[in-house]
């Protein structure tokens, strides 16, 4: 939706910031990069990271099962239509309006990210067990894929096709698996493992990925064809996501940067955030292209504004905020989860105010979100657990 009264609102207010960002780029190569260990340690990627979440080494694969017309004579008068109320206009929710329902998923699993399919249904990773596993949440049935011997799952997006995509970290491979027969089609990256973290689809179809060693990459569905890119500053690239224009974005947790992806020549310029060393772990586009951080490190919300090349920042509430990941939902309300706080922090841009939603489940480690229209998925990677914040649309 079009938040035009906002953006101009939000846009006076970015005049009066210091854009900090430092063009570069780095040249297109096929590259053989080094062999990381096959971890989400984003906080061991670099020396300079304070100590991150629970570790997240691969464990054994663990398989398992699977009008009537208007006659001629009376002209049809059209009734008059109230013009459609622009998304920065609309009511937030109030926090009443959200309630919270969780979903167990096999013991052992570690679900690490989650993706809501168009069907209803809901893909996850299980990092531990090597499985990408699919939840009816009307029925609550659990169906997992087994992933092959060691497997190690990152991250999963869902094509508007209806194919899951999974970074497997574990077996240095992009995945597209079938929802109607859970086929696996496997694309193998040349060179050592470089620890696959999380994929966005571009404007055109293709896959774009980040491998925490110092690369990203892509994958040609209609071609097959793999393309793996040296990132800028080594180290680092973690979360990605595409802008409504299909432009790939990825934010680099080690190297503490936003980098934009060209797609044409594979080179990304970099784009730093006002707080040196922030840590730049996920990023998600608004409908107005503006790319919002969370700032690991700094225990912080950035966002930075490609048309005015401005950034700003907001800390989060608490005395250790910790945000992980960030997804803005239809309404351009900006979500992150805080493993400070164990909660989902809701952020409106409007009135630049922070809401916290405490998940019911103590240290649940909500890492990746993902949404639908009316409801927020996150995925309890320490209590085997699934999470969804839906609104009543009251």
């Amino acid at each position: 939706m079009n938040r035009t009264l906002q953006l101009v609102t939000l846009n006076l207010l970015l005049a009066a910031c210091t854009s900090t960002s430092e063009p570069s780029s780095s040249p297109t190569s096929l590259s053989t990069p080094t062999s990381p260990a096959a971890t989400d340690a984003g906080a061991t990627a670099s020396p300079q990271l304070p100590a991150g979440p629970p570790a997240e080494t691969p464990a054994a694969a663990s398989p398992t099962a699977a009008s009537s017309p208007t006659p001629a004579s009376t002209p049809a008068v059209p009734e008059p239509t109230a013009a459609p109320t622009p998304a920065g206009l609309q009511p937030v929710p109030p926090a009443s309006a959200y309630a919270f329902e969780e979903y167990d998923v096999p013991a052992g699993s570690h679900p690490h990210d989650v993706a809501p399919a168009p069907d209803g249904t809901v893909w996850y990773t299980g990092q531990r067990n090597g499985t990408l596993g699919r939840l009816d949440p009307a029925t609550g049935e659990v169906t997992e894929i087994d992933l092959g011997g060691g497997s190690a799952p990152h991250g999963v997006v869902v094509a508007p096709d209806g194919i899951a995509w999974v970074t497997d970290s574990g077996r240095n491979e992009m995945q597209s698996v079938d929802p109607d027969t859970g086929e696996i089609t496997r694309y193998t990256l040349p060179g050592g493992n470089v620890n696959l973290n999380t994929a966005a689809i571009d404007g055109n179809g293709v896959v774009w990925f980040t491998g925490q060693g110092g690369v990203y990459g892509r994958v040609d569905p209609a071609s097959g064809e793999v393309e793996v890119f040296d990132a800028p500053r080594g180290t680092g690239p973690y979360g990605i996501d595409a802008t409504p224009a299909g432009e790939v974005w990825y934010s680099s947790l080690a190297g503490s940067y936003l980098g934009r992806i060209h797609s044409e020549t594979g080179e990304v310029t970099v784009y730093d955030p006002p707080t040196p060393r922030a840590g730049a772990r996920r990023v998600w586009s608004d409908s107005q292209g503006r790319l919002w951080i969370s700032e690991w490190n700094a225990g912080q919300l950035g966002m930075y504004d490609p048309a005015a090349d401005e950034w700003r920042e907001w800390p989060l509430p608490g005395n250790n905020p910790q945000p992980y990941s960030v997804y803005v939902d239809e309404l351009d309300l900006v979500w992150l989860t805080d493993f400070g706080s164990n909660a989902l922090v809701r952020f409106d841009p409007a009135t630049e105010a922070f809401e916290s939603f405490p998940i019911p489940t103590g240290g649940a480690a909500v890492r990746q979100q993902l949404g639908r229209p009316g409801e927020l998925w996150g995925a309890e990677s320490a209590r085997d657990k699934l999470v969804v914040l839906r609104w009543s649309g009251e």
